[in-house]
């Protein structure tokens, strides 16, 4: 494969990826501390957990949909697992549970969106506030504290337990990179969102891949949630808050299209690394990090503006290729 190819087969990736270098390049010369090995640790560990969420996203919004209640799934799982573990529930099996009470919340949202054919952005609206309240009103806003000895870094050590959250978050990055590109089921998800009509008349179901997303998003958002909350040695009620559009903005960043049917969990990751290393990067920097949202905020910006522009130019050369050969 020759460099245009790459950069073909890239193109969305591509901005992400350059934008994350040049940030690189300015942290390196205006604040080297910021690659101080401790510093660098504690980001990728910090990141791990938003990077899971972010994968499940980019499925979800790939197969032409959205979950603006992934935050409220990360808190309803990290405070049910802090629960669990209180009433001698195996630290082992813990990881599982979470898995499940993740998948079953994303199954509401998927037999909503998936079954019923309601608007995803609304039913996860309505999740999202359903599930925080309910939270808070059985929490009382309490932290989940007392936990055994054992849950802190799943019994492993801090540094052990840094390892595993990192490779663990890598390793799912690697395995859903390859199954949307390689496996038939994730290749059905690039086509339910790029053209749900004419998947359906290939003979593929769109509305069950619509459902298996959101269990999927669940699913992950409830890993994502036991690994967050290992780190710790109590759980507060009020994880995952703004937990929805950091990965939305991520997935976004990273060259997937709003629409669907257009983007990779690659580019997920960096635009992942891009928008968690800015708030670090500017208190290294002694810039004040109130900023931060404003940076993020234009990086989404421009990246939209510029996927908006591509759509529009490619949709105007298939138009005018098509005129030509008619002609």
């Amino acid at each position: 494969m020759n460099l245009r190819q790459v950069i073909g087969r890239w193109k969305r990736e591509l901005p992400c990826l350059i934008a994350f270098a040049i940030l690189l390049l300015i942290i390196l010369v205006k604040a080297p501390a910021f690659f101080d090995a401790q510093n660098l640790r504690e980001l990728l560990v910090n990141t791990a957990p938003a990077l899971i969420v972010a994968i499940g996203m980019t499925v979800v919004i790939l197969s032409g949909e959205i979950d603006i209640s992934v935050g409220s799934q990360f808190a309803v799982c990290s405070v049910l697992i802090g629960w669990l573990s209180k009433t001698g529930f195996p630290i082992f099996a813990l990881p599982l549970a979470a898995i499940l009470i993740g998948a079953v919340l994303g199954a509401c949202n998927g037999w909503l969106v998936g079954r019923l054919a309601l608007p995803s952005i609304i039913v996860t609206l309505a999740t999202f506030i359903a599930w925080r309240d309910a939270l808070l009103w059985s929490t009382q806003g309490a932290w989940v504290q007392n936990l055994p000895p054992d849950f802190q870094w799943s019994g492993l050590g801090q540094r052990n337990g840094e390892c595993l959250i990192v490779i663990f978050a890598l390793l799912l990055l690697v395995v859903f990179a390859l199954a949307l590109r390689y496996l038939s089921a994730g290749r059905t998800v690039y086509a339910v969102g790029a053209d749900r009509e004419a998947s359906r008349l290939a003979g593929m179901e769109p509305r069950n891949v619509i459902f298996g997303s959101f269990v999927l998003m669940g699913a992950l958002a409830g890993i994502a949630a036991f690994l967050n909350a290992a780190r710790f040695s109590a759980v507060p009620s009020s994880l995952g808050n703004g937990l929805e559009l950091k990965a939305i903005a991520a997935v976004v960043v990273g060259g997937t299209s709003i629409t669907g049917g257009r983007g990779s969990v690659v580019g997920s990751f960096f635009g992942t690394a891009l928008l968690g290393s800015i708030g670090t990067a500017l208190v290294f920097a002694g810039i004040n990090p109130f900023w931060e949202k404003a940076i993020q905020g234009a990086i989404i910006l421009a990246s939209v503006f510029a996927d908006a522009a591509v759509s529009r130019l490619h949709r105007h050369v298939h138009l005018n290729f098509s005129g030509a050969n008619s002609a």
